[in-house]
């Protein structure tokens, strides 16, 4: 299974979240999956922290370059194909991250990990419990 990490699915891998299904984790975790990390949800994170909304318990660079090779996971960069994607998506969703997120699993036939209910109502493939 080739997955998409939502960036709150990151922080909640790290941060061992409550709300974070086992069996999700367990596929996110499982080295039969391939796992990727998008460029915007790190861009994401960093805007974030920069403006004091986020607080992770290791700091972000350092989380994002040794969290990701312990794990096995990839990152995605954003290519063109995600930015002209972006003109297929119906106006749903207003947060600019997750529509290139949607855009990105759409282009590279990726499911999105995400308990994001908007998210679902869009042509894409999901995963949640």
């Amino acid at each position: 299974m080739k997955l998409l990490l939502d960036t709150h699915v990151f922080l909640w891998l790290d941060e061992g979240a409550p709300e974070f299904p086992a069996t999700v984790r367990e596929l996110c975790e499982s080295a039969d999956n391939e796992v990727y990390l998008s460029v915007a949800s790190v861009w994401e994170m960093q805007i974030k922290t920069m403006l004091g909304k986020l607080k992770t318990r290791t700091p972000l660079q350092r989380m994002v370059t040794e969290y990701l090779p312990e794990k096995t996971f990839s990152i995605l960069p954003i290519q063109l194909e995600h930015v002209w994607g972006l003109d297929a998506l119906p106006r749903l969703h207003g947060d600019p991250f997750d529509r290139m997120l949607i855009s990105q699993a759409r282009c590279e036939g990726l499911t999105l990990v995400t308990a994001d209910e908007i998210i679902r109502q869009y042509a894409v493939e999901v995963l949640w419990a």
